[in-house]
């Protein structure tokens, strides 16, 4: 373990160990952070800050922990300026706030470790060790040399169990930048046509996010691809890619695409990266947060708020209780909800959560750029992992899936109700007027009785025959959800709890 210490300090000092995955970098030098690092460092190392700072925060947290007081327990605490800390959460804020110049200055410490082993590797005739994926490719530069190797497998050891019982769904994403994203797509649409996979893939210069279904010998091999790749086996593990039943099955083709963003939350990368996010609490921290949240007294003059960041119809469905869900239709329109509602996140605390937790890496930034927020943390993982280590924890309901499952149930709870009747109901179907594609929840005895639309609207353009086959297929926007607002506006504080989900 490294030891942070000032350079006076550093004489007697063995030499400072960081691993970088297969790099081991050595130097006892420590720099001045307040030095220019843009023009001592080349590209490639820029690209290591994030981690860099990451990996100096982490250790900097490790060196002050100590033994629990008590033999029976068997968490960790820390000691840091004659001050206590008993959980991960307060001395990753004290540390944030109280040894911010320590950070910098071992993260400049880091990045200048990087940039001498790089120099050293180029001297010894080799280039950039953080090349891009195609510089690692033979002179052809042929995608199938990227392929797994499946000779030993038959044909229907590949695609057997590919139905929604005997296979499986695979989420995942990673940020990191790329320099080829035209190759990497090349990449992936030829491996998962090579395995038999179907499902949605979105490239762009800031990472991959893909869900892809199919047998489970295919979803394994497609994650060892993954992880044994250049250029994600040093930003991805195992634990990154969420799995639940299903199969090639729950999509109707593949689609893999070059895209501005990985998720669309319609900023440009460049104004709001990835790269400055709120603080990431695992599920068991994170459900420690909302269980200090909702045994508050009163929830409406709490600091905190619990913040889903998915649309109205995912948190329908399903979501923890005591959150403010949104009720936007799309992610793109969750910037202009928060610039709208600014004054309900000042001075608080904001607990955010998605599906997986991308949309809180660049979500959690927008809103930190705002400077409005005493603190954002985000759920590491999304409610996928959360459910799998708390399936009866505070998340009720169904997890809503972008595929033809449409949800993922882990508990009995129903918490949303039929359309018509307000039975209680969550199994979503498509309108079934045809120029609509909205979602609807309409039980059993309903659609009996014919209503299968999401309006009464739509019910009505059912009844019509198309007057011709390009009017039949037109997919227009429905009432309903044209007399939504498209940005809502939230309610005063003393209100916003009818709005909440209990």
């Amino acid at each position: 373990m490294p030891s942070f210490t000032s350079p006076d300090q550093g004489d007697d000092l063995e030499a400072c160990v960081l691993r970088f995955s297969d790099l081991d970098l050595k130097d006892t030098r420590l720099i001045n952070p307040s030095s220019s690092l843009k023009g001592e460092l080349d590209v490639s190392t820029k690209k290591k800050y994030s981690f860099a700072k990451k990996k100096a925060f982490a250790l900097f947290v490790k060196t002050k922990e100590v033994p629990a007081h008590t033999p029976e327990c068997k968490e960790k605490w820390w000691k840091c300026c004659q001050q206590l800390f008993r959980d991960r959460i307060s001395i990753h804020k004290h540390v944030a706030t109280q040894h911010a110049d320590e950070i910098c200055h071992e993260t400049a410490s880091v990045l200048k470790q990087l940039a001498v082993t790089l120099n050293t590797s180029k001297t010894l005739g080799s280039e950039d060790n953080r090349k891009p994926l195609k510089e690692y490719l033979p002179c052809n530069r042929e995608v199938s040399a990227w392929l797994p190797d499946i000779s030993c497998f038959s044909p229907d050891e590949l695609i057997s169990g590919q139905d929604s019982d005997g296979g499986e769904v695979l989420l995942y994403y990673c940020y990191r930048d790329l320099e080829d994203p035209h190759w990497v797509c090349a990449w992936q649409t030829a491996l998962c046509q090579h395995l038999s996979l179907t499902g949605k893939v979105r490239i762009a210069t800031e990472g991959i996010n893909g869900t892809v279904g199919g047998s489970k010998l295919a979803t394994r091999l497609y994650v060892e691809v993954m992880l044994s790749c250049p250029l994600f086996k040093d930003y991805m593990c195992k634990d990154d890619f969420k799995t639940s039943k299903g199969g090639a099955c729950c999509f109707p083709e593949l689609r893999v695409g070059v895209f501005e963003e990985i998720v669309p939350m319609g900023i440009s990368p460049n104004k709001i990266s990835y790269k400055k996010p709120g603080i990431h609490l695992s599920p068991g921290e994170f459900h420690k947060e909302v269980e200090k949240f909702l045994s508050q007294a009163n929830e409406e003059q709490s600091d905190t708020i619990l913040l889903d960041c998915r649309n109205f119809y995912e948190s329908k469905i399903g979501r923890f209780q005591g959150c403010l869900a949104p009720d936007i239709r799309k992610f793109s329109y969750f910037p202009s909800y928060v610039d709208k509602n600014l004054e309900l996140f000042r001075e608080k605390k904001v607990l955010m959560y998605c599906t997986g937790g991308i949309r809180c890496e660049r979500g959690s930034a927008y809103l930190k750029a705002k400077g409005v927020c005493k603190e954002v943390f985000q759920l590491k993982g999304g409610i996928h992992k959360y459910l799998e280590e708390f399936p009866d924890g505070f998340y009720k309901g169904k997890l809503f899936v972008f595929d033809e499952r449409y949800a993922l149930s882990y508990n009995s709870d129903i918490v949303s109700e039929c359309s018509y009747c307000g039975a209680p109901w969550d199994q979503y179907k498509l309108c079934s007027t045809p120029q609509c594609r909205q979602l609807i929840l309409t039980c059993p005895a309903c659609q009996r009785q014919g209503v299968t639309a999401c309006c009464v609207t739509c019910q009505d353009k059912g009844r019509r025959p198309a007057s011709s086959p390009t009017q039949s297929s037109f997919k227009e926007e429905c009432e309903c959800t044209a007399r939504r607002p498209r940005i809502p506006s939230e309610l005063p504080r003393q209100e916003i709890k009818a709005k909440r989900g209990k």
